[in-house]
């Protein structure tokens, strides 16, 4: 049994502490509907930009990382409110907010309204006017772009990778790096492409839950075994654009060149062992998790490596 809060809008169980249990059943609301581990992680990236472009670090730094994480979270909120309808079909993304009847549709709008007018007016006044306008465009391209286009096509990966690529730009600007620096653009180039098979991946996973929801996907073009093969394709060019970052970017410690080299053997190991194994979940889902912590990693030994040097 659940009772809804008339001033939240926000559904809270029957029988727990008024205060105590509405306050962690919002919490728990609001970190679903804005997709917490992936705002974080695109934080991260923000923060990954800002540092390969400062020359010292200043609380513009926390501002920026602060501003797109506001944007990422008003647009992964306005999402689950795009996506309600077909996210209710689905046994992956049923239990959501909004189809599980935790929030209404008009709360999770007013949230990420909330959370756009938030992020945006702390980039536009504590950073600058292209990261701002960076900010923006990722949140207009995600949900005004991407969103739709995935009713369309089961390509749209493609086009949607752009933003995850933006973010380390949007950082990169807020320390007051030229947007069209060819160190960016690979770092930018890198994030793209990672997304591919980072989603292509859940693809194998979820791909018929995705089709009950009336999404086009790649199952329906390619059999298991081909999808296995261009999959492996895009995560070795994953791993070849990592590799290729020292030839753009400034690596200044022996010790982080041999780190991305370390992590990029490994990876490249993961994927020929995916290939190479009958397509099964234990298979995808541990290469799904593995080129996930090989971002993580990357990201951590290239800040590392700046952040010993700026000290």
């Amino acid at each position: 049994m659940k009772r809804s809060s008339a001033n939240t809008g926000i559904a809270v169980r029957a029988g727990e502490n008024n205060f105590a249990g509405s306050l962690t059943g919002i919490l728990k609301v609001f970190s679903e509907l804005t997709k917490f581990k992936i705002t974080a992680l695109v934080s991260f990236t923000t923060g990954l930009g800002y540092i390969l472009s400062a020359d010292a670090l200043s609380f513009t730094m926390f501002y920026a990382i602060a501003g797109i994480f506001l944007l990422a979270a008003a647009s992964s909120s306005l999402n689950h409110w795009q996506e309600k309808d077909t996210d209710a079909l689905m046994d992956r993304t049923k239990f959501r907010p909004i189809p599980s009847g935790r929030i209404e549709p008009a709360m999770a709008l007013y949230v990420s309204l909330g959370l756009l007018i938030s992020g945006s007016l702390l980039l536009l006044f504590t950073t600058n006017f292209t990261t701002f306008l960076v900010g923006i465009f990722t949140f207009f391209w995600y949900n005004g772009v991407y969103t739709p286009l995935k009713r369309k096509t089961a390509f749209a990966i493609i086009p949607g990778a752009l933003v995850g690529a933006l973010p380390p730009v949007a950082g990169w600007t807020a320390a007051g790096g030229n947007l069209l620096d060819g160190r960016i653009i690979m770092i930018a180039a890198y994030f793209f492409i990672w997304q591919i098979p980072h989603f292509w991946l859940l693809l194998m996973l979820y791909g018929n839950d995705y089709e009950k929801g009336g999404f086009p996907t790649l199952n329906r073009i390619f059999s298991p075994e081909q999808l296995k093969r261009i999959t492996f394709m895009w995560l070795i060019g994953n791993v070849m654009t990592a590799m290729m970052i020292p030839l753009f970017l400034y690596v200044n410690y022996m010790a982080s060149f041999i780190g991305l080299c370390i992590i990029s053997i490994w990876m490249i190991y993961v994927s020929i062992k995916f290939l190479r194994t009958e397509t099964e979940r234990k298979s995808i889902r541990n290469t799904f998790i593995a080129i996930n912590f090989f971002t993580l990693l990357l990201i951590t030994i290239l800040s590392i490596d700046k952040l010993i040097k700026v000290f």
